[in-house]
């Protein structure tokens, strides 16, 4: 990759959260993108120490940093651009209390503060500093000091009532301009709140570009940076991500809080005409417009003023004003030196002045050739949702469905009925609520006959969970015909051990049957006599008669022990208990361990497992089997396999398969768990594959330990149930 398509790499402060934020985000990095040329990459910084780390190493080009975070890196930086606001690239932080519960500063004490994050500087440090500097140490003022991570969350804690403060940035010390501050926060919400202290001045936040970045490029992007919002491009709305109106490059440390904002080149075109396109008044803030002069207008024709291609379109919509008594818009494209541009024009009839009765209609031309660029990754980046092919969906934490995407209602056509009775919808909420820990797979939703797999994602500003469903019916039916090969596999494994298992008890079953017919042939006649038969003949014949049934027991017992192998899986799972379920796997081994290895068994007392029966004897089979397989049966004498079974320090249950055999080397140890992975010329290599995935498909983990020479050891660990109290509480 050159130099000159290189991504410029932006990382942004984690305090930026909401979901309109992250959309805007997407749009200003294509936007600069367009206009330098390169490719523009913004991702979130998940702390602000991770954002100071990638900057003092030098990876990234520009981040956004807070103002503590522009100061420290400013003299070693390209440049710091630095955030205007209302006007001012400076900024206060302003105390927040509810409105019903008024604060001042000789009332703090013993109150509880909800803070931003320990970096935010109008979240956390300049309220800090401030009242340090009045000789208050917030550790001893406030009883509760917590951080939430944005300012949406501390607001919210101040309105729900869990803390009695918290502080946010302001750009005037007004309360009126705070208000306003507070409404794009809180929306209908925001008198609920109100500011009752302000702070000093601080620089603003802003941007800073390292000096990863070439000086060429970062003049370039200056200039863009400090024009995007003042060019008459129509591009405010981007500068949403920062809730800024412009930048501009920092003043330094030492300047004076105070000074103009710095005028731009905003382009764009403002007056009143007469019905005959004459202009009464005409303003430009640059004084230029199409790139043309338009001082000196008042009293001319559009037609002088403008020149015939710029004035020709806004003369059709004069005429079309006239005609209609109403509002006219229109946009159309005009080469202005050599660059084609968008603009949209509005002409909107006056309302009449007292003893002037002509005609006056109001202009404005705006450059919107910026924004029209951003249209296509605009609806791009809307239409994902939309023409995705799989459900995608946006709950509440309770729940109440906010968003579902065509293919939703498409593959739920209850959804909407059913709202948050919808089983989907209870599984992710439940899912959410109960905090699956790292590595559990996702939930699975079995609906008509269709299997789902969901994908939850938690949203933080405001709280929801954004939910993704995948149909992975044809998996289940592929991993259902896998686990079906894998017992098969083990049951012929199991052929010969069951088989001689099974021939004891056959062989004396048929032996009693064989003596106690003899018997019969022998005191048939005598009986049908009525003549005495000898006591000791009936009791042998009783006697073998109850040793017949227990060797049919005995069969009887390893049918069922197969069946419970062979059988496949129910739908849904239930409360097992593990020692059970290991000792019936060992007992279909018996015959095979008398002949290949000596068991040493280490079992302790275990929870039970959320777990299906059959998938959790298949799964201690395989294990057993393979630890059987890895040792020479000539070497039967000195082989062990040792088996334990117990709980972990974290309440999980854990059980343990060892060998002495011959090991593995690292190779085949690193590809244990693949299918078909197996030295052993007439094994199907399922095995251990198998098992891997129905532990991960239970929430547990599989690990394998092994060196050449000295065995393998496999760990198994399972996640206790969950208690049935805490699952209602989930629900």
């Amino acid at each position: 990759m050159t130099a000159s398509n290189s991504p410029i790499r932006c990382l942004l402060y984690p305090s930026l959260g909401e979901v309109r934020e992250h959309v805007r985000v997407e749009l200003f990095a294509r936007a600069l993108s367009e206009r330098m040329g390169r490719p523009v990459v913004m991702s979130m910084a998940p702390t602000y120490e991770y954002l100071e780390a990638e900057l003092a190493s030098g990876r990234v080009e520009m981040a956004w940093g807070t103002a503590e975070q522009c100061n420290a890196f400013e003299p070693k930086a390209r440049a710091v651009l630095r955030a205007v606001r209302s006007g001012s690239c400076y900024y206060h932080a302003a105390f927040i209390c509810r409105s019903d519960e008024p604060l001042t500063l000789e009332t703090l004490a013993g109150k509880r503060v909800a803070w931003v994050a320990p970096r935010s500087t109008g979240g956390h440090l300049l309220p800090v500093r401030h009242l340090e500097s009045l000789g208050l140490r917030p550790d001893t003022l406030f009883s509760e000091q917590r951080f939430l991570g944005t300012y949406r969350k501390a607001l919210d804690a101040v309105m729900r009532g869990e803390s009695d403060l918290c502080a946010l940035f302001c750009n005037h010390k007004d309360a009126h301009a705070m208000r306003a501050t507070l409404t794009t926060y809180l929306g209908a919400d925001a008198p609920r709140l109100t500011p009752f202290l302000f702070t000093i001045p601080t620089l603003a936040d802003g941007l800073i570009l390292t000096k990863r970045m070439p000086e060429a490029d970062a003049q370039a992007l200056i200039s863009v940076l400090t024009r995007m919002n003042t060019d008459g491009a129509g591009l405010e709305m981007l500068m949403g991500p920062f809730r800024v109106e412009t930048f501009v490059r920092s003043p330094g440390l030492d300047a004076p809080a105070s000074g103009p904002r710095p005028t731009g080149a905003a382009e764009y075109l403002a007056g009143e005409l007469d019905a005959e396109g004459r202009c009464l008044r005409l303003w430009s803030p640059s004084g230029r417009a199409f790139g043309l002069d338009m001082r000196g207008g008042e009293g001319r024709k559009l037609e002088e003023v403008l020149g015939t291609a710029a004035s020709k379109p806004l003369m059709s919509l004069l005429d079309a004003v006239l005609r209609g008594g109403s509002d006219g818009r229109l946009e159309y494209r005009l080469t202005v030196n050599g660059d084609e541009r968008v603009y949209a024009a509005e002409i909107t009839p006056c309302a009449p002045s007292p003893g002037d009765p002509g005609v006056r209609l109001g202009l404005l031309v705006r450059d919107v050739s910026g924004l029209r660029a951003l249209e296509d990754p605009l609806y791009r980046l809307a239409s994902f949702p939309l023409l995705h092919p799989e459900p995608l969906l946006e709950l509440g934490m309770d729940g109440e469905l906010r968003y579902a995407n065509p293919a939703t209602h498409a593959a739920f056509q209850d959804l909407v009925e059913k709202g948050a009775a919808h089983p989907l919808v209870n599984a992710a909420v439940v899912w959410a609520w109960r905090g699956a820990p790292p590595g559990e797979p996702p939930p699975t939703v079995h609906l008509d006959g269709r299997y789902w797999e969901l994908t939850v994602a938690q949203l933080w500003d405001p709280p929801g969970l954004r939910v993704f469903a995948r149909d992975v019916t044809l998996r289940k039916q592929l991993e259902a015909r896998l686990f079906q090969a894998d017992r098969l596999s083990a049951l012929g494994s199991l052929a010969a051990a069951v088989g001689h298992e099974m021939n004891n008890p056959l062989a004396f079953v048929l032996a009693n049957l064989s003596y106690i017919r003899e018997e019969m042939d022998r005191l048939k006649q005598p009986l049908l006599d009525g003549k005495p038969v000898p006591r000791a003949d009936l009791e042998d014949m009783l006697e073998a008669l109850g040793e017949t049934v227990e060797g049919a027991t005995r069969l009887k017992h390893i049918v069922q022990d197969l069946r419970t192998l062979s059988r496949k899986p129910p739908e849904h799972r239930a409360r097992v208990a593990v020692q059970p379920v290991l000792e019936n796997a060992l007992k279909l081994l018996r015959g095979e361990l008398q002949h290949r290895a000596r068991l040493e068994r280490d079992f302790h007392d275990m929870p039970t497992v959320d777990a299906d029966e059959a998938r959790l004897t298949q799964l201690f089979l395989n294990l057993l089997l393979n630890g059987l397989q890895q040792m020479d049966a000539q070497d039967a004498a000195h082989n062990v396999l040792r088996v334990a079974a117990y709980t972990s320090e974290d309440g999980e249950v854990v059980v343990e398969v060892q060998d002495s055999g011959k090991g593995l080397s690292q190779d085949a140890l690193a590809h244990i768990f693949e299918p078909f992975a197996t030295a052993r010329p007439n094994s199907t290599g399922l095995g251990l594959s198998v098992s891997h995935t129905i532990v991960t498909g239970l929430g547990g983990t599989l690990r394998a330990e092994s060196r050449e020479g000295r065995g393998t050891l496999l760990t198994v660990t399972l996640p206790a149930a969950v208690p049935v109290a805490e699952s209602l509480r989930a629900c």
